[in-house]
């Protein structure tokens, strides 16, 4: 699995900006205690800034530099990226099929706007889709802002640096070096807001596009492209269970909860 986090930020809309991408896979790393193995899990730190920009073409520039380092990086496995961007989500999973289709025109048949940032997120989508270790499913996860999402935080730390012109220093190295904890949990944090943060999550996770819905019946588990097939699975079936995964590795965690919440019964 190779998970993408992604950020953008502009002083002013438009104004001077910045983006923030962090890319962690199963890949070679420059470290020593890495180099017997030559293979680890590592991090790469991505970020950059233009002079006049808007928030959304930086958010839109940090997904495809997110994916365009793993098009040319030579990483496999599935990807899922992580944005706290519903333009960007719904753009790349709803959006772009139909602009494509009636020439990158709105519905009011209006110029799509940022479509050269759209036309190079969709091919940098499907170029980091293809090769070798194909094909490989990518996944868009939208993400909270401000509620804890270590990855969000971060990549939201290298945005609003790079619009500020005061860059931070980024990180490309094994995971097992990197400050950052718990960089792949996108759970909000708990503490004094977690009322709150719980509250934004849930809503996030209700308004995010589906990977799939994961339900037990019986103590059988299976899995649904659609709401409307996994309905008809748990629809009138007494004790069951049901729940939407947002990407692959979160569908392996429904599925192991369901499987240890059966086994205590």
């Amino acid at each position: 699995m190779i998970t993408i986090f992604t950020d953008g930020s502009s002083r002013g809309n438009p104004g001077p900006g910045g983006w923030g991408a962090i890319v962690v896979a199963d890949g070679k790393t420059d470290t020593e205690k890495t180099e017997k193995a030559g293979v680890a899990k590592s991090v790469t730190e991505l970020g950059g800034r233009e002079a006049h920009t808007t928030n959304n073409r930086m958010e839109l520039t940090a997904a495809i530099e997110g994916l365009k380092y793993v098009a040319k990086s030579g990483f496999s496995g599935d990807i899922v990226v992580n944005s706290d961007s519903s333009y960007v989500i719904n753009g790349i999973t709803k959006w772009v099929h139909g602009w494509k289709k009636k020439g990158w025109k709105t519905l009011d048949k209006k110029e799509v706007v940022n479509r050269d940032l759209w036309e190079m997120l969709d091919g940098f989508a499907a170029e980091a889709g293809v090769g070798a270790n194909s094909p490989r499913v990518i996944s868009w996860n939208y993400v909270g802002g401000h509620v804890g999402v270590a990855g969000n935080e971060r990549c939201d730390e290298i945005a609003t640096s790079f619009a500020d012109n005061e860059p931070v220093k980024l990180f490309s190295g094994a995971l097992a070096d990197y400050s950052v904890a718990n960089i792949l949990d996108i759970s909000v944090s708990v503490g004094a807001s977690a009322a709150k943060s719980e509250k934004k999550s849930s809503k996030a996770r209700s308004n995010a596009v589906a990977y799939s819905y994961v339900s037990m019946v019986d103590g059988i588990i299976a899995t649904d492209k659609t709401w409307r097939d996994c309905e008809a699975r748990v629809k009138g079936k007494r004790g069951a269970k049901y729940k939407k995964a947002l990407n692959k590795f979160d569908e392996s965690e429904i599925m192991a909860q369901f499987r240890e919440n059966s086994s205590k019964n």
